[in-house]
């Protein structure tokens, strides 16, 4: 069965006529084709399908779209347009985090949620944000190092 689900996606109202069970992972990039954010383990466990909602973050691939009626989704599409998004991406840039980029939208959903609660995080406070989160390729020190550097740039961001 069907139902209307209106939710704010990425700062705009927008509203979906679907099964309330699909993943929320699938109306993202299918119905709305925002395919920045990525399917990785299909189980909750990799970070790559990560989003913000209601200003926690979570992974799209176990939520449900009935289960987003009313709530505000960010994505990685939306953040990067954003002053602090684009803070973060150029310091992973800059401080060569991004080997394959397959996790890199999901670190950057992390990255952004911690640097939210805490602007100034320590290295273990920024591995603890990203332990949700899976990289193959690059190890995770160099992403730590440019999550430092979006929280010494962004300085007055969060």
């Amino acid at each position: 069965m069907e139902t209307n689900i209106e939710f704010t996606l990425n700062g705009e109202l927008v509203s979906i006529t679907t099964d309330p069970l699909r993943r929320l992972l699938d109306v993202i990039r299918e119905d709305f084709g925002l395919v920045g954010t990525k399917e990785g383990c299909g189980e909750g466990e990799c970070g790559a399908c990560s989003v913000i909602k209601d200003g926690r973050i979570i992974t799209t691939c176990m939520v449900p779209i009935g289960a987003v009626g009313g709530s505000s989704i960010m994505t990685i599409d939306g953040l990067k347009e954003t002053a602090q998004g684009k803070c973060i991406i150029e310091a992973f840039a800059d401080g060569g985090a991004v080997q394959c980029g397959f996790c890199i939208p999901g670190m950057v959903i992390a990255a952004e949620d911690m640097l939210t609660r805490n602007p100034h995080p320590s290295e273990q406070e920024i591995r603890a944000g990203i332990s949700g989160n899976i990289c193959r390729c690059t190890g995770y020190d160099l992403i730590v190092e440019s999550i430092k550097l979006a929280s010494e740039r962004g300085n007055g961001l969060w």
